[in-house]
């Protein structure tokens, strides 16, 4: 059969209901929903206060554990994409859940030595991605070709709507039965995601043959490391992870001390995660029908603009107002770097090179965090100044991100061979 005609019979198999791939985007998006980044990053700064009361552990210290977590994310995250490009799905994502919720419900058993702590943090970053939308992206990716974007953004959005309850449910427990049965909770949470991903998420499995080239396309890792798109994504993931780290996992200390209750404090955080799922909808309709270059560049500007009204908050409504345009910003611009790898790159390893932009992400979450943990400590509040950093940075992923809308190539699978970016790969 013609690639044309393979392309035409799949793309209409998409647009029902009871096509397969649906299925499978619901299991991720239910997996992605209690996985890493909805839970930790989310729930980090709602527990700042209470371990600070409980053992004395200076914020730059806590802040290090989630520092700790982000560099092991760094230095894993390529070996997972390997795995993943070689083994059924399910065989890295089961083991991954099980040990993140147990790692999550053994902080429930903290004692004074911080040894402790940052070992747990240790553990939930080797099996971060195991969890999370990285692990599941590349499986969604072999079921959509016309509704790609719309199917990444559905997954993505799991975590927009974990991130909408999981904080207030945590806060809750906080307050009414403290935070150790706050991080078992957590940990029972995070096994929710077992089910549906053991029953549902597989390769699509007629990945075929057609003129006599392998259905999964794509370039080498070499080509693509060779290539500028690479670095210009790595370089705006990088900075955008410090800014969106550095500022959500201090969020709540940070309004707080401007004079807002905890209680709303945990609502930012959630409405960061609401306003993120309307952004990832919404990108992911726009996607799969405008340059994702221009889209993704108009998300960084709204999360850098999320930041600096933050900066500046000190009433509810502000703070609400800055989470809102934030979590915009923030939680778009995830779902434009898996396709633009897809695009520039193919399918046949796309999860080894997932993985190398999840260690720029990583290097940019770590030392977010540790910044401002920093700058508290030397200063002894939260400055506005602080946060103002943050929004520059973000400024500088905007420019950074120009550069990809005057890249007029992109590579094909034949590694080294330069194509015009109007082609697509029909079967990456």
């Amino acid at each position: 059969m013609a690639m044309s005609e393979r392309t035409t019979q799949r793309a209409e198999s998409e647009n029902s209901l009871h096509y397969a791939g649906w299925g499978v985007v619901a299991a991720a998006f239910a997996g992605v929903m209690v996985s890493f980044a909805p839970i930790v990053p989310y729930t980090f700064s709602l527990f700042l206060n209470p371990l600070h009361a409980a053992f004395g552990w200076r914020r730059e210290a806590i802040g290090g554990s989630f520092a700790l977590a982000a560099i092991t994310v760094a230095l894993v995250s390529p070996l997972i994409g390997l795995l993943l490009d070689r083994l059924p799905p399910r065989r890295i994502i089961l083991p991954s859940i099980l040990i993140f919720a147990l790692a999550l419900a053994s902080l429930s058993r903290l004692g004074p030595n911080l040894r402790q702590f940052y070992l747990s943090f240790f553990v939930l970053g080797l099996v971060a991605n195991g969890t999370a939308q990285f692990a599941y992206a590349r499986t969604v990716l072999s079921w959509f070709y016309k509704h790609r974007g719309l199917a990444l953004a559905l997954v993505l959005t799991g975590s927009g709507v974990g991130s909408i309850l999981i904080p207030p449910l945590t806060q809750w427990t906080i307050e009414h039965h403290g935070w150790r049965a706050a991080y078992l909770m957590l940990g029972c949470i995070a096994l929710l995601g077992l089910p549906l991903t053991a029953l549902l998420v597989r390769n699509r499995p007629d990945a075929v043959v057609a003129d006599d080239r392998p259905a999964v396309s794509g370039a080498t890792v070499a080509a693509a490391l060779r290539s500028g798109p690479f670095w210009i994504l790595a370089s705006i993931i990088m900075l955008s992870a410090f800014s969106e780290n550095g500022l959500v996992t201090n969020l709540a200390a940070i309004v707080t001390e401007h004079g807002v209750s905890a209680r709303t404090a945990a609502l930012a955080l959630s409405v960061r995660g609401g306003a993120g799922i309307g952004g990832r909808l919404c990108v992911g309709f726009l996607i799969d029908r405008f340059s994702p270059q221009r889209i993704q560049t108009f998300v960084l500007l709204l999360s850098a603009v999320g930041a600096l009204v933050l900066a500046f908050a000190h009433t509810s409504p502000v703070v609400l107002i800055g989470a809102a345009v934030l979590g915009v910003g923030l939680g778009s611009e995830a779902d434009v770097a898996p396709y633009l790898l897809a695009h520039y790159f193919g399918r046949k390893h796309f999860s080894v090179l997932y993985g190398l932009t999840w260690t720029a992400y990583a290097i940019g979450g770590a030392t977010g965090p540790m910044a401002i943990g920093h700058w508290y400590d030397r200063a002894g509040f939260y400055q506005p100044r602080f946060i103002v950093y943050l929004a520059c940075v973000a400024f500088a992923a905007v420019a950074i991100s120009l550069l990809l809308r005057r890249n007029s190539t992109h590579i094909s699978n034949d590694a080294d061979k330069m194509v015009p970016a109007g082609a697509v790969f029909l079967e990456d």
